[in-house]
This record gives C-alpha cells, structure tokens and sequence, in this order.
C-alpha cells in the first residue's frame, strides 16, 4: 500500500472521518456537521480512495470502522483536538492565573537597572510569572525575538534591526571614581578636562563594547589596567582603587547616593545613548507580549513613542560630541 503525504488531503475530510467515527454514522456525522448527506458520502469516499481503505462498513445501525480506521482515529483526534485548543486560545492574558515564563536579553547592568522594580510590580500584579534572563551575542538578538527563544531584549543595541521598539530612557556615560580620588580635587572643563582623563587608569568591561569604543577614541587603551567582564563588580574595585571606569550615568548615581564615589561629566564622543525595549513584530499582537510590554512601559518609558527597526524617521543612535 502506497503512503499517503499529508499535503495530498482536506482537513475536512479529517473532521468527516472523526464524525463518522464517533457518530457510527455517515447521516448522523452529515447533521452534525451541517452538511447533506450526498456531500458527507461523497467526502468519505474521496478520503477512501486518498487512503486505500473502506474505512467504515455497514453495520446494524450505521457503520462500523476498519481495522485501519480505528488505527487512524486516536491520532485525527488529537490532531484536531490540538489544533482546536491552538485557535481558541483566548485573545487576553490573565496575569493573575499565569504561570508564563518571559525569557529577555538583558546584559549584567540592566539587571540592575530594571529587574528590582520589574519584579516588585509582577509581584503584585502577576504572582506566578516568571522571568529568566538570557544575555546573548548583538548579531543573535533579532533572529532570538522572531523565534521566540527570548520575548523581549533590553539595551542600547544600535546594530539590532528590523524590530519594534520602545525608549525606556536616555542616557550618557561618566567616569566614577572613589570619594577622594586625587583626580576629583581640580576644577577643570571642556577640553581641560577631556585631556586630564591620560593622568587616570582604568578598569574596563569586556561585554560592554561602546565603553571599550569611548576608551579607543580618547586614546586611552593603553591606560587600561584592569579587564574583567561585567559592570556589578565594579563598585567595589573602584572603591578600594584609584582605578576609574566610564559607565552609565543612572547605574553611576546609584553607587554614588550609598556614598564613597565620585562622578566626572566629560564630554566624550558618543557619550549620549538611548536604552530601549524591542520585541519581535510576530508577536505584537500576542496578549502576554502586550502585556509585559505595557507593564514595562508604564515602569520605565520616558517617551510613549513606538519605534520600528525598519523606520528611518527617528532612529536611535548616540549623539556625538567632542
């Protein structure tokens, strides 16, 4: 018997079988189907000759399956059963009865940033939500969101394209240094202080390539003493050194207000950046997705302007300055 390619059938004539199938009956299975009976007979002997079988055979009060058809039911019945569930899946999100994990690309400071206040408000809004963290490589984050292996990716991510995006804030980086620092003691400005940046070492981060790029620049590659490779350890060398590290601002005066740093504002070339939230257009119009996002929104946004990665009218780029 020769097999039979699944591009070759109806998907009616599936639903035909399993009302047959269950029903006993091809007039029972026509009226529960809506159909006639000539139809309902003539879909069944289409699906006969797809299949090579009788599939059914009089019976006292109806039919009767093959050995074949009834080797057949249980799988067209899951089939459809599943494809059922997966087109009445409800059009809302209920966060309150969700257990939905939300997997985001997030580097080691935007766990920082974001996650104390993230998890705080699901807390209370979506107890059995869970999310996980998945840092991942710039040239995997758009194929990762049209997947679906991550929902969401935060960050400064000029190189990710064909997304949607919002801005969640505007940024620049600093320099931080310890309290005290002999640096911290002169006044200088403008381009004074720019050059002034060559009496410093540094303390740089592997992962955070705009940073290494700003050090590159400034010609002050060589003034880098140590290397590690995320920003949350930073606070604690800087602190105990005279090593300084260009950093964001925000993360910055978090540090400085539990005290003991110090903040310098030089005007380095692209020191202004934009941090945003993009997720896949696949998934716009999924409720859990335009759940979080609204949540995420409502947290952190300082602008309610959507971007696409496809817009050339409001890119996000850093400003640069000298």
């Amino acid at each position: 018997m020769n097999a039979m390619h699944i591009d070759t059938i109806d998907l009616n004539l599936l639903r035909l079988f399993d009302a047959v199938y269950r029903a006993r009956s091809v007039s029972r299975a026509a009226d529960a189907l809506g159909l006639t009976q000539p139809a309902a007979s003539h879909g069944l002997g289409r699906l006969r000759l797809l299949l090579q079988d009788a599939l059914f055979t009089r019976a006292p009060g109806g039919v009767a399956p093959t050995p074949r058809a009834e080797r057949l039911a249980a799988a067209v019945q899951s089939a459809l059963g599943t494809l059922e569930e997966a087109l009445s899946e409800p059009d809302r999100f209920e966060p309150t009865a969700s257990r939905k994990t939300f997997r985001i690309h997030m580097s080691d400071i935007g766990e920082g940033r974001f996650l104390p206040a993230l998890m705080a408000r699901l807390g209370a809004l979506a107890p059995g939500v869970r999310l996980e963290t998945l840092p991942l490589a710039l040239d995997e984050i758009a194929t990762a969101l049209d997947s679906g292996r991550v929902d969401f990716a935060f960050g400064f991510l000029p190189k990710v394209s064909d997304t949607q995006r919002i801005l969640l804030l505007k940024d620049r980086y600093i320099v931080l240094l310890r309290k005290g620092h002999p640096f911290t003691r002169g006044r200088r400005s403008g381009q004074a202080l720019l050059e002034s940046l060559q009496k410093l070492e540094y303390v740089a981060v592997r992962t955070h390539a705009e940073t290494l790029r700003i050090l590159q620049l400034l010609n002050l590659e060589d003034r880098v003493r140590l290397t590690t490779e995320h920003f949350m350890v930073l606070p604690a060398i800087v602190r105990a050194t005279d090593l300084a590290v260009v950093m964001p601002r925000n993360i910055a005066r978090g540090f400085a207000e539990e005290g003991g740093y110090a903040i310098v504002e030089p005007a380095f070339p692209l020191r202004d950046f934009a941090v945003s939230l993009h997720w896949s257009k696949r998934f716009e119009a999924d409720p859990a997705n335009s759940w979080l996002r609204g949540v995420i929104r409502e947290l952190f946004a300082e602008s309610q302007a959507v971007l696409t990665g496809r817009s050339r009218s409001a890119p996000i780029r850093p400003t640069r300055s000298a």
